[in-house]
C-alpha cells in the first residue's frame, strides 16, 4: 500500500500520454489548453495523478532541464505550491526521472504499480507498458533503459548530445511497443485490471493505449485515461465515483460514457 490522501470528496484527476516535446500540428495550441486544464484543477482539485508519459522524453541533468517543458512545468510547481498533491506514475518514455521533479516542483514519483486510498476506494495505478504480452522486444528495451549503470553512463553525455540521443531511444521504445490498438489488445488490459480488481482493488487505472475507455465489473471499475494529444481525455474520482471525461478547447468538458470509447486513430507509444 502506498501513500494514503486523506479522505475527501474533493475531485481528483488521473491524465497520461501527453507526451510534451513530440512535434505534432498545433503543439502550443496543445500546451495551452494542458495549461488551461491544469489552473482549472488549482480552482477545484484535491490531487493529480500523471498516469505516465507526460514528456515524450525526459532526462534529469543536475544543472540542465529542456526549455520546451518550462511552461508546464511552472504550472505544475504553482498546482503544488496551492495545495493540490500531485502524482507521477512513471511510463516508457520518461524513464530517467529524477529528484528535480519532487524537489523543486513538489511532485511525487512512482517508479511502478502503485496502490492507494482515495475517498475509501482502494486504487491501483500503473501505466501499463509491458501488460501485453506480445511486448517481449519492449520488455528487453525497459531493462536496458532503466538500468541504473545505464543511466548513470547517459548522464555523463553533454545534454546537447544526450537529447538528441534520448528522444531517439524514445523513438525506439515507440517503434518497439507500436502497433494499431484491436479490441484483443484492450481486452488484455482489462483482464489484467480484472485480476486486481478481483485481488481486493476497487479501482484500477492504466494508460498507455492512448484509447480511454471505463468500464465496470460488479461495482469496481476499470479505467484507462487515455490520451492529451488529440482527444484531451481525463479521468475523474468524486465521491466515490470514478469517470471519464473529454475537454475541449475553451474549458468545455463532456463526460464518456461507458459503453464508448474514442478511436484516436494512435498507435501504442
Amino acid at each position: 500500500m502506498g501513500i494514503i490522501v486523506p479522505p475527501s470528496d474533493a475531485p481528483v484527476y488521473f491524465i497520461s500520454d501527453s507526451h510534451l516535446g513530440l512535434l505534432i500540428r498545433d503543439g502550443v495550441e496543445r500546451e495551452k489548453n494542458l495549461i488551461s486544464f491544469l489552473r482549472e484543477i488549482a480552482a477545484n482539485g484535491k490531487a493529480l495523478f500523471i498516469v505516465g508519459d507526460l514528456f515524450d522524453f525526459w532526462i534529469e541533468y543536475k544543472s540542465a532541464i529542456r526549455p520546451e517543458y518550462f511552461p508546464v512545468l511552472h504550472e505544475l510547481r504553482k498546482l503544488a505550491e496551492s495545495g493540490v498533491e500531485i502524482h507521477y506514475m512513471a511510463g516508457n518514455h520518461d524513464f530517467l526521472l529524477g529528484p528535480f521533479l519532487e524537489k523543486k516542483i513538489g511532485i511525487i514519483i512512482h517508479l511502478d504499480h502503485f496502490t492507494t486510498v482515495l475517498q475509501s476506494k482502494k486504487i491501483h495505478l500503473f501505466h501499463g507498458d509491458g501488460l501485453i504480452k506480445r511486448d517481449v522486444g519492449y520488455r528487453i528495451l525497459k531493462k536496458i533503459l532503466r538500468n541504473p549503470f545505464n543511466q548513470r553512463f547517459f548522464k555523463f553525455l553533454h545534454p546537447d548530445i544526450g537529447v538528441p540521443l534520448g528522444s531517439f531511444c524514445s523513438g525506439s521504445s515507440r517503434k518497439v511497443t507500436s502497433k494499431f490498438i484491436t479490441e484483443g489488445i484492450l481486452e488484455e488490459y482489462r483482464n489484467h485490471a480484472r485480476e486486481y480488481l478481483r485481488s481486493g482493488d476497487d479501482i484500477v487505472i492504466f494508460a498507455h493505449t492512448h484509447r480511454p475507455e471505463i468500464k465496470h465489473y460488479n461495482g469496481k471499475t476499470y479505467c484507462n485515461s487515455g490520451e492529451w494529444i488529440r482527444k484531451y481525455t481525463f479521468a475523474k474520482l468524486e465521491s466515490g465515483a470514478m469517470t471519464l471525461w473529454q475537454y475541449f478547447p475553451g474549458g468545455e468538458i463532456q463526460e464518456i460514457p461507458e459503453a464508448e470509447f474514442l478511436n484516436t486513430g494512435s498507435r501504442e507509444s
